[in-house]
């Protein structure tokens, strides 16, 4: 099958907003606070940082140019890649790895990002006005408890997803990307500018970036590992994609360097956007995942103009969320596309459909299957429900696995000049510094990381 024309990004700011929106989700502002506060703070952060320099930069690069050279969707482009550089087809499996994760890595985001839209109207409406913390608990649980409200949120999430990716990359993706992006920007400025004023910026200052070595352990370092993938998208197979309509005159080295330092950038400062107003308002940022729906729904409603500031917030986190979503789901819609002679229609409504109706499995894990754990007999997952079970094997297997082989194939198996092009307009000590960190660094780093989730 010839399948439907290979799209292109219309321009390179259109591609860059596109990535960085992919990369920009809940992985920077959710995740990455509460990450920080369970794991030390300014220990973690350096070790976070080093990751993304030392690991997730260099198979970002490998990423990217792969998709750029396959030009396909990401399982065909992977597999012709492979044979044309004289190897084994089988390298199709990092595709395979990366459209599995990225689906089934939706089904639950989307129901987190439905949590997160329904808090916009909490907040706007003035629901979480004036409340103390068991009133906020108290939200929090009902919300939670209720499959029927969780799985409108969901839905609304995944009919925006799907309307956009329908209309292709240009008229879709790239177009939505230029009008959330520069807006989430202008918001998180703005937040982040609000709580150096409102915020204790010494306390949040410190705990950011003062570092207690003799809390640089190995589990720290595995989940710094896992945080650089998680938030830059290693391994979820978009970055493959996003790359797959690239033109041949972006540089891929700098370009990967980019979207890497603002995807750490917004992390850094959504942690000092959160923690300064954390402290101010007596609470701890080591709250784990409940951070966002416990702790600062009660630090908007203790503040003046709360409601105002928390709706600007919770918009925020919208918007990174939903850019992330559809940048998630673009693996499935393009190979159902390409390979498989869809509509663009047909394939976003497919895989979109698929994705919210998996994600069913992950309301129910709130509530109706709370105390249900399917993998109970084995020691990882003995109290882990259906949605944590995904949440595990992706974040720690999938992608994991997927970043190894995504930088031993463009590392060892690519054709000598191929990877040596992408960086003809660099210094050649940059392309050797490359070699070095995809071929042996980055891959026995994350083997390290694999085998320590495994064993854990």
């Amino acid at each position: 099958m010839s399948g439907p024309a290979h799209e292109q990004w219309s321009s390179k700011w259109g591609f860059l907003l596109a990535a960085i929106g992919g990369a920009v989700g809940l992985g920077n502002i959710w995740r990455f606070p509460y990450i920080t506060g369970e794991y030390g703070g300014g220990a973690f952060v350096l070790v976070y940082l080093i990751a993304v320099f030392l690991i997730a930069i260099p198979i970002l690069i490998g990423e990217l140019s792969l998709g750029k050279r396959g030009h396909k969707d990401i399982v065909s482009g992977t597999r012709n890649v492979a044979i044309a550089a004289g190897r084994s087809p089988r390298w199709a499996l990092v595709g395979w790895l990366g459209l599995g994760a990225s689906f089934f890595v939706l089904t639950y985001y989307s129901v987190i990002a439905g949590q997160v839209l329904n808090y916009v109207w909490a907040t706007a409406s003035g629901a979480l006005t004036g409340i103390d913390q068991a009133a906020v608990n108290s939200y929090y649980d009902a919300f939670t408890a209720s499959p029927y409200q969780m799985f409108f949120w969901h839905t609304v999430i995944m009919v925006i997803t799907i309307g956009i990716l329908s209309r292709g990359i240009t008229g879709g993706i790239e177009k939505a990307a230029k009008i959330m992006m520069p807006t989430f920007f202008v918001m998180l400025m703005g937040m982040f500018t609000y709580g150096l004023f409102v915020g204790d910026l010494a306390q949040g200052w410190g705990y950011m970036f003062e570092v207690d070595f003799t809390k640089i352990t190995p589990e720290v370092v595995l989940v710094a590992i896992g945080q650089a993938f998680f938030s830059i998208g290693i391994g979820f197979g978009y970055m493959l994609a996003y790359g797959a309509y690239l033109p041949n005159s972006i540089n891929i080295p700098r370009t990967a360097v980019v979207i890497s330092l603002a995807d750490a950038g917004i992390a850094i400062l959504a942690g000092m956007m959160i923690f300064p107003l954390v402290f101010a308002y007596g609470q701890s940022p080591a709250q784990g995942p409940d951070l966002i729906f416990r702790i600062l729904p009660l630090v908007f409603s203790q503040m003046q103009a709360g409601a105002f500031i928390g709706t600007v917030f919770f918009v925020l986190l919208t918007f990174a969320a939903l850019s992330s979503a559809i940048a998630i789901l673009q693996p499935a819609v393009s190979y159902l596309e390409e390979s498989h002679d869809m509509s663009v229609k047909k394939s976003t409504l497919l895989a979109g459909g698929s994705a919210w109706l998996l994600g069913i499995f992950s309301i129910v894990s709130y509530n109706v299957w709370a105390g249900y754990y399917p993998l109970s007999m084995f020691k990882t997952f003995e109290t882990s429900t259906v949605m944590g079970i995904v949440d595990y094997v992706t974040a720690n297997y999938m992608m994991l696995v997927g970043g190894i082989l995504i930088a031993v194939f463009t590392g060892w198996m690519f054709k000598s000049d191929w990877m040596e092009s992408e960086f003809a307009e660099d210094h050649p000590v940059v392309f050797k510094t490359w070699m070095w960190l995809a071929r042996v660094f980055a891959p026995v780093a994350v083997t390290i990381a694999l085998y320590s989730a495994l064993s854990a």
